[in-house]
């Protein structure tokens, strides 16, 4: 009897969980507003945090509609991480629902944004800075300002959690150095081409920081939200001058419907490159399923398609 009451404290012990044990730190709880921001705080967070994205994989955040489940996940996190500049404009009103008392970092703090023009929002405020400008939040297209992002993110992270604020500094230190290394390999391939090639028709203003880093024209029938619907009026003009400047890369965005882009392939006659990751991740096992992934088929896609003749 005494032999079988040690072998069963025995088996207790030693399926007690870690966090069980006296001294044992609990993981840092992180809430992290969208997949592409998620995989990077995860990214430099490692194995000290717990990570919860709100919008998911495949998800669209202009259109998010925050539930009571991500409330009540916001209202126990430690931190909150958000892009910023307007991106999450639902974000707000959740935290204030949710009665959240944890730390709040913002990943785009301090990063100069580009400007675009008031008539391309399409009825939707994207972080309006000034009368007539509109300040654009997909940030994580451009990797030269993504080191500030991180270094954002990273500062956050070590703050709330200064015990392991080393470990934070040196992945984030570490993912920095990887999109250098990638934004060097990517501006390699697209210099590739000469200007005139580099002309691309995507859904929405999604991409005007890749556009600005490596010299491509991307046009759009919708502005920087898929908020609202493209006007026949602009559907026609793009059609018009993708006949006119010979324009071959087409995109559908893993975000939106396909339809729209199909219905301008055929008027216009041009084959459809495929699909680009704007503003989230495939789900995991996909063929995006990281941030570092996502930029190098993006680049990938759009380099192949500008090839053709």
């Amino acid at each position: 009897m005494l032999r079988l009451i040690a072998v069963c404290l025995f088996g207790f012990l030693i399926a007690a969980p870690a966090h069980a044990q006296p001294g044992a730190q609990p993981k840092l709880r992180v809430i992290a507003s969208f997949s592409i921001l998620s995989d990077m705080v995860a990214q430099i967070g490692g194995e000290q945090i717990t990570v919860v994205t709100l919008v998911p994989a495949m998800a669209d955040a202009h259109v998010f509609q925050p539930t009571p489940s991500d409330a009540r996940a916001v209202a126990h996190a430690d931190v909150l991480v958000a892009s910023g500049l307007n991106f999450e404009p639902w974000l707000d009103r959740l935290v204030a629902a949710s009665g959240f008392r944890g730390r709040r970092i913002v990943a785009s703090e301090d990063i100069a944004p580009l400007a675009l023009r008031a008539d391309h929002d399409h009825g939707h405020d994207h972080g309006k800075s000034g009368k007539g400008r509109i300040d654009d939040p997909h940030l994580w297209h451009d990797l030269t300002r993504m080191q500030a992002y991180v270094g954002n993110i990273t500062q956050g992270l070590a703050a709330v959690d200064p015990a392991h604020a080393e470990g934070y500094r040196a992945r984030g230190a570490a993912y920095a150095a990887e999109l250098r290394a990638l934004d060097a390999w990517a501006e390699a391939e697209v210099g590739k081409l000469p200007l005139a090639q580099r002309k691309v028709i995507t859904q929405h203003d999604a991409f005007g920081y890749l556009a600005a880093r490596y010299r491509i024209a991307f046009m759009a029938p919708q502005g920087i939200t898929t908020e609202a619907e493209a006007s026949a009026e602009a559907v026609g003009r793009l059609i018009r001058q993708i006949r006119r400047e010979n324009v071959q890369a087409l995109f559908f965005e893993n975000i939106a419907n396909p339809r729209l882009i199909e219905q301008i392939a055929r008027e216009a006659k041009v084959k459809v490159g495929g699909r680009l990751y704007s503003d989230a991740l495939s789900p995991p096992g996909g063929e995006a399923d990281s941030f570092v992934k996502m930029y190098r088929l993006n680049i990938t896609r759009l380099v192949e398609a500008m090839k053709r003749d």
